[in-house]
């Protein structure tokens, strides 16, 4: 999860367990608009043998079984957002199938190629899953009227950010841009980020936008505080301030 930050800096921030894992997060964001309904990341979903669901310590905690507990239909979902196409972000699409899915070409074509450092991060039963719905965007777009979608590679070449608007301003759903409050260091990147030199650029641009027109950030791994504002310290360094 910290690419070439060695452990003894890392283990600093998030102490690991004895099969050394971290503690991660599955964040998704509900947006509603009368009756329409939409999620921005769906999480890992069902389907995992006891294998791997003992290695990445799934709790099986669901979107289908979230929404339920939300008092929220899961067939009422008419649109899911993806940041991106890895398993941990996108194979609970399965469990909405009412819904259609919008995610960039560049990320769908290069999930049907496999195009990744690791071998099984995007799943066939996941892709032939939403065939029939998906919808492909084609660069930095405003879907549903006012949801920006932009482009911000590095983990993968086709990742996209989601911005959206409240009362209080800008809220942008970063994904693994910056995973978790403690990668907020420029270095900080992941070991599976395709472009780790792009993704320290892309993420200080995305820093450096948000703490200059006070957005908040969605981060979706994160534990503890999974919204939070950007500022600068006094030696001009990026801080994450969470928000309650």
């Amino acid at each position: 999860m910290f690419g070439v930050v060695p452990k003894a800096l890392w283990s600093n921030l998030v102490e690991p367990d004895s099969h050394n894992r971290i503690p991660e997060a599955c964040n998704c964001v509900l947006l509603e608009r009368g009756s329409e309904r939409v999620i921005i990341e769906c999480g890992y979903g069902e389907g995992w043998n006891a294998k791997e669901v003992d290695m990445f310590a799934m709790d099986g905690n669901t979107i289908y079984k979230t929404l339920q507990k939300h008092n929220i239909e899961p067939e009422s979902i008419g649109t899911i957002v993806l940041s991106h196409l890895h398993f941990d972000h996108a194979a609970g699409v399965t469990l909405l199938p009412n819904a259609k899915v919008v995610v960039q070409k560049q990320e769908w074509e290069d999930a049907n190629k496999n195009r990744s450092t690791m071998s099984r991060t995007y799943l066939p039963r996941v892709l032939d899953s939403i065939r029939d719905r998906v919808e492909l965007i084609d660069g930095n777009t405003t879907i549903l009227r006012d949801i920006q979608l932009t482009v911000r590679s590095g983990h993968t070449w086709g990742l996209q950010s989601i911005e959206f608007e409240d009362e209080a301003g800008t809220i942008c759903f970063c994904s693994d841009v910056m995973p978790t409050c403690n990668h907020v260091g420029l270095a900080y990147s992941m070991g599976y980020d395709m472009l780790p030199w792009d993704n320290a650029q892309t993420k200080k641009e995305l820093l450096d936008q948000a703490e200059r027109e006070n957005w908040r950030l969605v981060l979706y791994h994160e534990t503890e505080s999974p919204i939070v504002f950007v500022k600068k310290n006094d030696r001009g360094k990026f801080v994450l301030e969470p928000i309650n």
